[in-house]
């Protein structure tokens, strides 16, 4: 990748918890920043991917590791033991610990302009708390948050972009309909695929369903961020 260039870095958020982050740029101009929020496998190969092609769209990307709080290093594949692992972690961490490593990600990002954020599955809800409580975003996209429907009271503070696959057997198209009716201002799209639908590892992965969504991504950052 001659066009962007990825490093390890250390953030500090405001409880004096200190987690990695990796953080990749591109050579350039930069658009400003995007904090690129986990699932719950991990800053593993696929989610530096994720970052890599954001950067190479001309963003600062930071992603924060937010398990080092309980296990430093997590990288998990994605059969059931892994996915097991996966799950013990949020509900160690809650979200609250993670909103803070998210501002310290977002302080970090500042001085490269306008700062979004942008998560997948646990971190497509920890997505949209941080459009809701995080100071310092302009804009926030979440990929099929199962938390999202029973948080969707609190509204986000900056223009939001929610993506869900109506086949997901974990986000009932009702949650989905719960959210458009109760945020109204908030757009929503649906598409013909299952949860993960972006994840282009395994069974999930619905390429059409993923570009789609990427586009309109890609669009929505362009429009609120830079």
């Amino acid at each position: 990748m001659s066009n962007v260039t990825s490093q390890q870095i250390e953030l500090c958020a405001a409880d004096g918890a200190s987690i990695s982050a990796y953080r990749v740029r591109p050579q350039g101009r930069v658009r400003g920043g995007l904090v690129v929020v986990q699932e719950i496998f991990g800053v593993n190969e696929h989610i530096r991917k994720v970052a890599d092609g954001y950067a190479r769209s001309g963003y600062d990307v930071i992603a924060p590791a937010f398990f080092d709080r309980v296990e430093r290093g997590v990288e998990l594949g994605y059969d059931d033991a892994a996915r097991q692992k996966g799950m013990s972690f949020p509900a160690q961490l809650g979200f609250d610990k993670p909103l803070l490593d998210v501002a310290a990600a977002v302080e970090q990002l500042s001085a490269s302009g306008k700062v979004g954020i942008v998560g997948y599955c646990w971190g497509g809800s920890l997505s949209y708390l941080a459009a809701a409580r995080v100071s310092g975003l302009h804009a926030a996209v979440g990929y099929y948050g199962s938390a999202i429907a029973k948080n969707s009271g609190e509204a986000p503070r900056v223009p939001t972009l929610l993506h869900f696959g109506e086949q997901d057997k974990g986000i009932p198209v009702s949650d989905v309909e719960q959210i458009k009716k109760q945020r109204p201002e908030v757009t929503v799209h649906l598409y013909p695929a299952g949860h993960g639908f972006n994840r282009d590892v395994g069974a999930s992965y619905d390429q059409a369903s993923a570009e789609l969504a990427l586009q309109r991504t890609l669009a929505f950052f362009e429009k609120y961020v830079g």
